[in-house]
């Protein structure tokens, strides 16, 4: 049998041949594998979602990047985070907060990606056709 290294690096081979992942990424994904495939080894119970809430896979002021944010349960990077919280951990942006301990001033979406909506409505002049909308509606 194979020794947990040779089998973790199998599966973080596997996972990577599939998923574009950084150097970062493959080395902490391999040292999560190698101590899951350590403590099952060891008869040890391992409860996989108590792992991920209690240590942020990244850290809060790398989470926050210029092009991307980053979930710091799984590590992946996203121009925006709220659909991702929903569909991959099953939890709101406010859970979010709380667990992280992030203010509610700090967007979970790209600092790009936010200006760019924000260019986009200017350009767009949706507040002037926001201000008419709220006019006619007055008036009828």
């Amino acid at each position: 049998m194979a020794n947990i290294m040779e089998m973790a690096a199998d599966i973080v081979a596997a996972h990577a041949s599939t998923t574009p992942m950084s150097k970062e990424e493959l080395v902490s994904e391999l040292n999560e594998v190698y101590s899951t495939l350590s403590a099952l080894e060891k008869g040890t119970p391992v409860d996989i979602d108590k792992v991920a809430e209690e240590t942020p896979v990244v850290s809060r002021k790398k989470a926050f990047g210029k092009e991307k944010i980053y979930c710091m349960i799984c590590g992946k990077g996203f121009k925006t985070l709220s659909r991702h919280l929903k569909t991959a951990h099953d939890m709101t942006a406010s859970d979010y907060r709380k667990q992280f301990d992030i203010p509610r001033s700090q967007s979970l979406a790209a600092k790009n990606y936010s200006e760019s909506r924000r260019k986009m409505a200017i350009d767009r002049d949706l507040a002037g056709n926001l201000a008419k909308a709220r006019a006619a509606r007055a008036k009828s």
